[in-house]
């Protein structure tokens, strides 16, 4: 199984940027889809952004189209998840996470896997 590790995350100010990290060992990251996750409160993670194998393919939630890019680098088993233009709605616990890319679905979180163990974004003034 593929292990993941996310870095990266801060305590930032409104429209400020964070680059997120997330390192995968034990097996190839290139085997796997990804996917980008929010939790806050407790609640249920909410999906933030997805990324196929090869990295050709991106897919955004709504309210992060054209503010978050999400890359990979499966040559150095890294994925990626550039926050930019940071609002206070964007603060929560960030998870990478990884799917077989023939298994359906994409964008719920019961689609994946293998979780990291998360990482804090927390935007205020």
């Amino acid at each position: 199984q593929v292990l993941l590790v996310e870095s990266g995350g801060g305590l930032v100010q409104p429209g400020d940027s964070l680059r997120l990290s997330c390192a995968a060992s034990g097996r190839a990251l290139s085997m796997y889809a990804l996917g980008w996750f929010r939790q806050s409160h407790g609640d249920n993670r909410d999906y933030v952004a997805a990324i196929d194998v090869s990295g050709t393919l991106a897919s955004y939630e709504d309210s992060v189209k054209g503010r978050f890019t999400v890359s990979r680098d499966n040559a150095n088993n890294r994925a990626y998840l550039q926050l930019n233009s940071l609002k206070p709605g964007d603060t929560g616990v960030y998870y990478c996470a990884a799917k077989s890319p023939y298994s359906p679905g994409f964008d719920d979180y019961t689609d994946y896997d293998y979780w990291g163990q998360g990482t804090q974004v927390t935007v205020s003034s």
